[in-house]
């Protein structure tokens, strides 16, 4: 169902705030997940829809985020790719930081508004698709970032194969996880360990331990 104004929606619905674990970085958030879910559900006229990722900042985009701004080194001067990116957090860490270009992409219908909002917000320029990148080979970039994709069973298995090819191609892969169930350590170098700020209501304590990790080629 097409969405009259997502914008508009984001902006009534969510306030401009500092992420906590990167607080140069201001994204337009929801404060807390049950009004906003069922308010999306009611604005897409579906129920049973997936939580609205991109009015929160989880904790691996925090930490792959916060990666990022303190080891420019790892983008400066290249193309860049946040898979599944929901608020945008980590494609406008990358801008920042000094890449050449950062793609932001997702298939939820709010977050092209939401990624054009907060680049915005934070002057930074990063562009976006709703393509479902899994369905075809990774794209020319020479880094993908990928926060919090690890939550179900089918979506990791599909996520890790097509990180794995990008990996082989020599596109450096960088993955911000809180050790959800389903990331699969194996084939993980690990970079650097966060304690992140998050909240109750979105995961089970109020710090959640979260790892920036590097995929080897195989």
């Amino acid at each position: 169902m097409p969405i009259p104004d997502p914008a508009a929606f984001i902006l009534a619905n969510t306030r401009l705030q500092p992420v906590p674990h990167t607080p140069e970085i201001s994204l337009w958030l929801a404060d807390e997940i049950t009004p906003i879910w069922r308010l999306t559900e009611e604005e897409l006229g579906e129920m049973g829809l997936p939580p609205p990722f991109w009015a929160f900042a989880w904790a691996g985009g925090q930490g792959l985020a916060r990666w990022l701004l303190d080891n420019p080194r790892e983008v400066v001067g290249k193309r860049v790719l946040d898979f599944a990116a929901g608020s945008g957090l980590v494609g406008i860490a990358a801008m920042r930081t000094g890449a050449t270009s950062a793609l932001c992409a997702d298939i939820d219908p709010f977050c092209g508004a939401a990624v054009a909002l907060n680049a915005t917000a934070n002057s930074a320029a990063v562009s976006f698709t709703e393509d479902d990148l899994l369905e075809a080979p990774p794209p020319d970039v020479e880094v993908i970032c990928a926060g919090d994709v690890f939550y179900e069973k089918p979506m990791a298995e599909r996520v890790l194969a097509w990180l794995t090819v990008a990996a082989d191609r020599g596109i450096r892969v960088l993955v911000g996880d809180p050790l959800r169930t389903y990331f699969p350590r194996s084939g993980f170098d690990l970079l650097a360990e966060y304690e992140v700020p998050t909240t109750r209501e979105l995961e089970d304590s109020a710090v959640k331990r979260t790892c920036v990790w590097t995929l080897a080629a195989t």
